[in-house]
């Protein structure tokens, strides 16, 4: 296990802003079509990137972390946020529905074999491609690891890291009944799928809120509102995913299952102080995984955007670029 710690700006470490040379709507069936870009080298080692959420969708951000000279750089909007549509919408929207997706990028834009990197919510999506086309991955880069299962969410819906911030945690589980409280996932499902825009939005803003404030190691817990349509896209996502244990077909799956991906080489970067993601489920993956590094990054939390934890991937990237020539 390495260890790293950063005190720059993160975006010290980055590569400067890379221009996108291809974009589309794919139509990947029921409904939906989504939005796909392409940047960097169009002969480089291809990379798609995942992003968080459920919901969260891709940023030009996200761009940054691969030297542009030596990846294709692949983004897209997962079912139902940022630019794919239906917006919001969570019918035929599964974490299954998201592999074969991944799938049908990789066959639409003529891939062998791709890098798969993924944080967060993305780092669940892409440990469940990884065990479904193993084949298809060179190498799987794994932020902020979460893998779905009941202790995760119940440390954050829960109250787990409410202990440590008990002020926000209030504020998040105060806003439903007290006869609601033991099941939070549940109360917020009722009122982010009530029918009632307003409604929705406010709940959704609530919901994102929590989620924000706890992201970086140096929040004081203070956040900007969220515009109204990101919030109830993001929290309607993110509950409708939690609800249905992100549709997995066990409690743990991900983890029992890593002998799937046993050949797949991986880099695994965790915050040392992730209070939404922590650091015991990198761990516990790692342990099992043999063919993974995990790089522990001191002072550092959950966001991608901190200096330590954008180091540590851009270090990483550069070093698979050279491994793979």
């Amino acid at each position: 296990m390495d260890k790293v710690s950063g005190q720059k700006s993160a975006y010290s470490y980055l590569y400067p802003q890379i221009a996108v040379y291809d974009h589309r709507m794919l139509e990947v069936g029921d409904g939906h079509r989504i939005y796909v870009e392409q940047s960097g080298n169009p002969n480089g080692i291809p990379v798609v990137v995942l992003h968080g959420g459920p919901g969260g969708g891709c940023s030009p951000y996200m761009r940054r972390y691969f030297d542009p000279s030596r990846y294709r750089i692949i983004l897209f909007d997962q079912r139902g946020c940022g630019k794919s549509r239906p917006f919001a919408s969570v019918e035929a929207n599964t974490t299954w529905h998201l592999v074969a997706d991944i799938e049908r990028i990789r066959e639409t834009l003529g891939v062998d074999r791709w890098i798969v990197f993924g944080g967060s919510w993305g780092a669940t999506l892409g440990v469940a491609y990884a065990q479904a086309h193993a084949g298809r991955v060179l190498h799987l880069v794994l932020r902020g690891v979460f893998l779905a299962r009941r202790s995760e969410l119940d440390w954050f819906y829960g109250g787990g890291a409410g202990q440590f911030w008990p002020d926000l945690w209030r504020d998040f589980s105060e806003a439903v009944e007290p006869g609601e409280r033991h099941d939070l996932i549940a109360a917020y499902h009722k009122r982010l799928f009530s029918g009632d825009y307003r409604e929705e939005v406010h709940f959704g803003r609530i919901w994102s809120r929590w989620e924000n404030a706890l992201a970086a190691i140096g929040s004081d817990g203070a956040t900007g509102e969220p515009a109204p349509d990101y919030a109830r896209a993001f929290a309607r996502l993110e509950n409708h995913y939690f609800t249905h244990d992100a549709f997995l077909n066990r409690d743990g799956q991900l983890l029992e299952e890593v002998p799937r991906m046993a050949e797949v080489p991986g880099t695994i970067v965790q915050g040392r102080f992730d209070m939404i993601c922590p650091p015991r489920t990198a761990h516990e993956l790692h342990e099992r995984w043999a063919r993974s590094r995990l790089i522990m990054v001191g002072q550092a939390g959950h966001a991608l955007s901190e200096p330590g934890i954008t180091q540590a991937l851009v270090r990483t990237m550069d070093r698979i670029a050279q491994e793979l020539g």
